[in-house]
């Protein structure tokens, strides 16, 4: 069983939806966890108000206030590969994470997370992630350390002010010739705009009719046999928008286990990782007005060629 080091936070809604006490509102919300267990976890004195003050599962229903409790799971994970500090200073770090790492607690992952091993490692009680990546995606992640200037780098991905490029490995067509491959060629751009929303189950995304909510620019680096290196350029940030996107040019890409095709949930195979790499990051420095950009050493396992010229961050 590992426990969360930190406690997790929920705020209650200010209507009362019709809950007693506190263990019939956590059993409202997390209909997934049993009674058993939060009972459980109120008698060990788990779940406390966010000021510290114990309640019990008879608590009554308080609304608007804080609730925290501490998540648990019966066997969570270990990812055997390291993150690597990039840059850090007064106010942000930046990180680039190992594949398979999720950024933040969530699902089997409670303690083995990179925001949780940063502030270990680093005694930053206060560090907290600016945006995600998928756990199966490799690369730079950007952290606030400061709580008085976290605001300002969040704006910057709210106004579009901060670029991001990737590098990808994608299998090319198999249903195409080798005639038709070749037509594919290094240089080669697309620029996807489409409208991506919730699939089933709700965790994967799909294109729908509508007004456009995702972009991205894709070009072609290099070729080699079956497989091509991609450089992606996201305008936008909707969850899983550049691995719909490459497949939707029929480019899936190396060792998806969601697209084309959802994979039964699996014991991790460390020996094919995702081959989507979050290469560089740039952006203005909205409290030293700096200019500031930022390239990951990682390199995707699959592609062994030396890496090809023209990728620009």
């Amino acid at each position: 069983m590992s426990i969360a080091n930190r406690a997790s936070e929920i705020t209650l809604p200010p209507v009362n939806p019709g809950c007693a006490n506190l263990l019939e509102f956590l059993c409202l919300q997390f209909p997934r966890i049993s009674p058993d267990i939060w009972q459980q976890r109120f008698a060990e004195g788990k779940i406390h108000w966010f000021g510290g003050e114990v309640v019990k599962a008879d608590t009554a229903f308080s609304p608007s206030r804080r609730l925290c409790y501490y998540r648990e799971v019966t066997a969570e994970p270990k990812i055997p590969f390291r993150e690597t500090l990039v840059y850090q200073d007064e106010h942000i770090l930046i990180a680039c994470k190992p594949h398979f790492l999720p950024v933040t607690p969530g699902g089997d992952y409670v303690n083995e997370c990179l925001l949780e091993r940063l502030k270990q490692q680093h005694q930053l009680p206060d560090l907290v992630a600016v945006h995600r990546l998928d756990r199966e995606t490799a690369g730079l992640v950007l952290f606030s350390k400061k709580p008085a200037s976290r605001a300002a780098y969040y704006q910057l991905f709210a106004s579009g002010q901060i670029q991001k490029s990737y590098l990808a490995v994608a299998a090319l067509p198999k249903s195409q010739s080798a005639e038709d491959r070749s037509q594919l060629t290094p240089g080669q751009e697309w620029l996807v705009e489409n409208r991506l929303d919730k699939s089933e189950p709700r965790f994967l995304m799909q294109q729908v009719a509508g007004e456009v909510n995702a972009r991205s620019q894709i070009r072609l680096l290099d070729m080699d046999q079956n497989l091509g290196l991609f450089q992606l350029t996201p305008f936008t940030g909707k969850t899983h928008q550049l691995r719909v996107h490459m497949l939707g040019l029929g480019l899936p890409l190396l060792y998806d286990k969601y697209y084309p095709a959802l994979l039964p949930k699996q014991a991790l195979d460390f020996s094919e990782p995702l081959q989507l790499l979050a290469k560089s990051l740039s952006f203005t420095d909205p409290i030293s007005g700096k200019a500031l950009q930022f390239y990951s050493e990682r390199q995707l396992q699959s592609w062994q060629k030396t890496p090809a010229a023209g990728f620009s961050g």
